[in-house]
């Protein structure tokens, strides 16, 4: 059986075993080595570009200022309203 874990910062391995081998004597071998570090693949958003902290950042920044640019007074909203119940 081979097996990929990850030793906890308090220096502790945690291995549940199957049910098959529930109540039974077993020979167990440990071989510890490091893994190479795994590569991040970078993501990209639906513009092809790379998406990072800052670029988030940056979106939601635009967001909340096209919502400041845009929001519709509560008064404009329903009287919106009464003028679509017309039709």
């Amino acid at each position: 059986m081979k097996l990929r874990s990850h030793i906890g910062c308090d220096g502790i391995l945690l291995k549940q075993m199957p049910a098959e081998f529930k109540d039974t004597s077993v020979e167990v071998v440990v071989v510890v080595q490091h893994l190479p570090s795994e590569e991040v693949k970078p993501k990209y958003n639906a513009w092809g570009k790379v998406t990072t902290k800052k670029s988030i950042q940056a979106a939601i920044a635009r967001m909340l200022q096209l919502r400041q640019q845009i929001a519709l007074a509560q008064s404009s909203i329903r009287s919106m309203i009464e003028e679509g119940r017309r039709f």
